[in-house]
């Protein structure tokens, strides 16, 4: 599976980056059509509460696009709750197409 990443007003290190893609990667074990994936690491900068860490994931999967999109104050934990609603997603998915 090809991902791209973009960090947007921001340089992000390369442990952000690693673990981003360990997680994304992990997605292919719950379904298998995912062709690629672009991951959006952004800052935001108009919220007071400093929860301004945004994570976009976007999964292009055989027939459609798959998209979450959460934010946190760390972007590890806006990565974990992207990651589990793909999940989600991709599990209702698999039962439709099984349903067919």
């Amino acid at each position: 599976m090809n991902i791209k990443m973009h960090s947007i007003r921001f340089d992000a290190d390369k442990k952000l980056l690693e673990f981003v893609d360990t997680k994304v990667k992990k997605l292919p074990t719950v379904y298998d059509d995912i062709l690629g994936a672009e991951v959006f690491l952004r800052l935001d900068k108009d919220t007071t509460d400093r929860e301004n860490k945004l994570v976009e994931i976007k999964l292009d999967v055989k027939g459609q696009t798959v998209f979450a999109k959460k934010q946190c104050k760390t972007f590890e934990e806006a990565t974990d709750l992207s990651v589990e609603a793909l999940k989600k997603q991709l599990v209702r998915r698999k039962q439709k197409i099984r349903k067919k």
